[in-house]
């Protein structure tokens, strides 16, 4: 099938205006928010817009007739490569599908379409006394679609889970074409969890157009408090424990002095300049446990050795305390023309140790490093600052984020606690997983997608990537054949 014949076919599906091919229309979709580098950009043969099901369906399908690649993208802000369509082929972008289709408040869920943006929902349920939980730094553009395809996180996910857990079911196009629904949509709950299998597989197995979610009663009271410590080991010491203390706030987010350098002078939100960092506590629920948990964690943070810790007295200051910690990333331009984002997660009684290591990796380096990150949960977000104009800058933030993923699957940790594997991450899989692990994860991806054609060169390292699962599998029948029974297949 030819490149005009391909958008001729896309645009009487999703209409003319709504079908990418021109390379000036297409050079916006070759990256996401990752740094160049770290991964390729790719640039797709088309990209169609569609707005519901069926039109998704139909364009999966012409897709399977031109033996092209197919990759679902939301708003592009994902940080591992996922929305970059690796080998061309064609996107389908979910900007059209942003309609809320149905809120039941007796259930306490929503129906959305994936295009739906994130903090938008919460906006739309708020006034009922309702929000949508996971809230990752990004919530303001990105998408439920994209963040049911890396699993997202957010700092309210230390007390309500991760995206996954808040899922009740999807409506989801497989890569044959096929429509099928999952969990509550479905007519039938029993059987697999098919909705645990796709959320988080970064578009790999399915395109996800109606989605299911729980929404979460607005808590009776809710505290939003900063705690300065002049020590990164202070602060970390008071995070764990608190968490030891039996308290789980609904959020515990650290925010170090090169992360407030760049926040405090542009929003004003009332951090210390002089702190070596500073803990953002949010507590929410009955009014009693909530002033019970406070009068605690405040004993705690002194015993740590903060300095100077208050609690917000009005929701104005509440929602400036947080708007310093979720425009940090946006701050950064302040310091430095380029950065690189990571995200690992290591055990909370790991975290002294480990933000040491992150400073003596990127000193190393000659890198600065800010540290703005969910420390209720130990998921980290070394912040590397550079300018890429400079030689060999790249280079060496590359080899710093090496040693610093090295560093943190050691401590116990993992390589991504939200924002996914990609291609960032795929290479560094066997560091945490044996190569039985992946030809199983790899059997999955061939189950639903034999062909290989959905988000292809996503997660999987060399020789666990489509049209090599099938003959690993056809190798390790016969070694267990041989080993059990003597047989050897023919």
């Amino acid at each position: 099938m030819t490149t005009e014949e391909l958008v001729r076919r896309l645009a009487g599906v999703v209409g003319a205006g709504n079908v990418y091919h021109r390379p000036a229309d297409l050079m916006v979709y070759e990256y996401d928010g990752s740094v160049e580098g770290a991964v390729d950009t790719a640039r797709p043969a088309a990209v169609a817009l569609p707005k519901d099901t069926d039109e998704v369906a139909r364009v999966v399908r012409i897709a399977n007739e031109a033996g092209l690649p197919v990759t679902a993208r939301g708003a592009g802000t994902g940080l591992s490569g996922g929305a970059v369509a690796q080998r061309g082929g064609v996107i389908i972008a979910m900007s059209r599908m942003d309609r809320v289709l149905e809120i039941d408040y007796v259930d306490r869920t929503a129906l959305v379409q994936p295009g739906v943006v994130n903090l938008e929902l919460s906006e739309f349920t708020t006034g009922s006394g309702y929000f949508f939980a996971p809230d990752p730094s990004s919530q303001k553009v990105s998408t439920i679609g994209g963040n049911v395809a890396e699993n997202a996180g957010g700092p309210h996910c230390l007390k309500y889970g991760v995206t996954t857990n808040h899922i009740l079911g999807l409506e989801v196009v497989l890569p044959d074409g096929t429509v099928t629904r999952t969990g509550a949509l479905a007519r039938g709950q029993s059987g697999y969890d098919l909705t645990g299998i796709i959320v988080g597989s970064e578009g790999m197995l399915g395109i996800a157009t109606q989605i299911l979610v729980r929404l979460t009663p607005i808590a009776e009271r809710i505290q939003v408090s900063l705690a300065a410590f002049r020590s990164l080991d202070d602060a970390s010491h008071a995070v764990g424990q608190i968490i030891a203390a039996g308290i789980l706030p609904a959020a515990l987010e650290m925010v170090d002095n090169l992360t407030i350098q760049a926040v405090e002078p542009v929003y004003h939100a009332g951090y210390p300049m002089d702190a070596a960092a500073v803990l953002l506590i949010e507590l929410d629920g009955l009014v009693e446990d909530v002033e019970a948990d406070a009068a605690e964690i405040d004993a705690i943070c002194r015993r740590c050795g903060t300095y100077d810790i208050r609690a917000a007295t009005s929701l104005a200051e509440r929602e400036l305390l947080w708007k310093g910690r979720k425009m940090a990333l946006a701050a950064m331009g302040r310091l430095a023309p380029n950065y690189y984002l990571h995200d690992t997660v290591v055990p909370r009684s790991r975290l002294p140790q480990t933000l040491r290591e992150v400073e003596r990796i990127t000193r190393g380096a000659g890198l600065r490093c800010a540290q703005v990150f969910h420390a209720g949960d130990g998921n980290l977000h070394p912040l590397m600052l550079f300018d890429r104009t400079e030689p060999g800058a790249v280079e060496r933030v590359l080899s710093a984020s090496h040693d610093i993923i090295h560093a943190c699957v050691e401590a116990g940790g993992t390589l991504s606690g939200e924002h996914g594997i990609g291609t960032e991450k795929r290479n560094y899989l066997p560091f945490v997983y044996t190569g039985e692990d992946l030809a199983a994860m790899a059997g999955v991806k061939h189950a639903f997608d034999p062909r290989g054609m959905f988000n292809p060169e996503k997660v999987f390292p060399s020789g666990y990537r489509c049209g090599e699962v099938r003959a690993m599998h056809n190798q390790l029948r016969a070694q267990r054949l041989s080993q059990r029974y003597g047989i050897v297949p023919v």
